[in-house]
């Protein structure tokens, strides 16, 4: 534990000098260590902090042809500058190139996250329920407040509620401690629902103004077909198409700490009087195989089963949207084919 808490430190002390580096603070960590699930378990409030103040400040340029071009530099603050967001998406013809792939979900999209092209679509503008792929931006509004990650939250039995209509299954209780940044941990390695919930609940003026926020910062990216309710994803009116969703990976994946926190594959929770043995919800993170910089997982009946992930693929980082597929083997499944597809297309097209 000492041993892989001082790697980690030594890791974070020089991410002032790596943050011009296109490697993720997760690939850092771990290549560092030798071992994912050693460096996760020295994580503490302020490693997240530190890592949370270090955010890479270079500019990911995304040029789709024919459209305005999205620029997702983080700035000082944190933010994402604002009205640089492309309103249309070039979607790129690539049956030349490959035969494209069977995809059995409801609607797909592979994105480069280098030049915006979209390499493969299966309604892209359709909006649907995205479930806790919510949580994506729950966690992008929580890194854009800089609050205090060493702040302790305790759940309260609203936090246990769940939203439009349904029950937040949760293998936490009423009454457990954690400080905000395994919160964030929490809600986005193991979609815990009570967690997302209560990084809403905690938020300055509260949930109201934490969804305010959620629905202001899909405006400012230009996710036009987007609407949150809710930070947890259990209300099925919290929708998005893939098109806005490879939007918000693109600049997700330009905060260190979703990161890092997105693909940690396991992490145990020590709540005090017991220990909170926790895994990543997407088995391609779990399994290892795939260099994934961003993932998140989402489930409800109303959207079936999904994905979204920032994936560095023969040397193309690319964006992977999944929505509705029918099972987690079939989400997996769509998720590998898609995958194995971009492997062979052109390094440059």
């Amino acid at each position: 534990m000492k041993k892989s808490r001082k790697t980690l430190m030594n890791v974070l002390s020089l991410s002032v000098l790596l943050s011009l580096s296109s490697t993720s603070f997760a690939e850092l960590v771990m290549n560092s260590s030798g071992n994912a699930d050693q460096a996760s378990s020295g994580w503490s409030a302020d490693d997240a902090s530190q890592l949370l103040n270090d955010d890479s400040m270079d500019s990911g340029e995304i040029s789709p042809q024919g459209s305005t071009t999205l620029s997702t530099s983080i700035r000082p603050s944190g933010t994402v500058a604002a009205n640089t967001a492309p309103k249309t998406v070039h979607i790129l013809d690539t049956s030349g190139y490959s035969s494209q792939p069977a995809v059995s979900a409801r609607a797909a999209l592979v994105m480069d996250a280098k030049t915006g092209e979209v390499l493969y679509s299966k309604n892209t503008n359709m909006a649907l329920p995205i479930a806790s792929i919510t949580k994506l931006m729950t966690a992008v509004v929580t890194a854009d407040a800089r609050l205090n990650m060493s702040e302790d939250i305790t759940l309260q039995q609203i936090d246990f509620a769940g939203a439009g209509g349904k029950n937040s299954s949760s293998t936490l209780k009423a009454g457990d401690t954690m400080n905000r940044a395994e919160m964030l941990l929490v809600a986005l390695m193991k979609s815990e629902n009570p967690a997302a919930a209560a990084l809403a609940r905690t938020y300055p003026g509260g949930r109201p103004a934490f969804v305010a926020a959620m629905n202001a910062k899909a405006r400012q990216l230009g996710m036009s077909s987007t609407h949150y309710y809710e930070s947890t994803g259990l209300d099925p009116r919290n929708v998005a198409s893939a098109r806005d969703l490879g939007i918000l990976v693109s600049a997700a994946s330009q905060y260190g700490l979703i990161r890092q926190f997105s693909t940690t594959a396991h992490y145990d929770f020590n709540l005090g009087y017991r220990v909170l043995k926790s895994n990543n919800t997407n088995a391609m993170v779990r399994n290892g195989g795939w260099n994934i910089n961003i993932s998140k997982t989402g489930y409800i009946n109303e959207a079936g089963r999904c994905v979204v992930m920032h994936t560095t693929v023969n040397s193309r980082p690319a964006v992977v949207v999944l929505l509705g597929a029918s099972s987690s083997q079939a989400r997996t499944n769509d998720a590998t084919n898609l995958l194995n597809w971009v492997s062979n297309l052109p390094k440059r097209i």
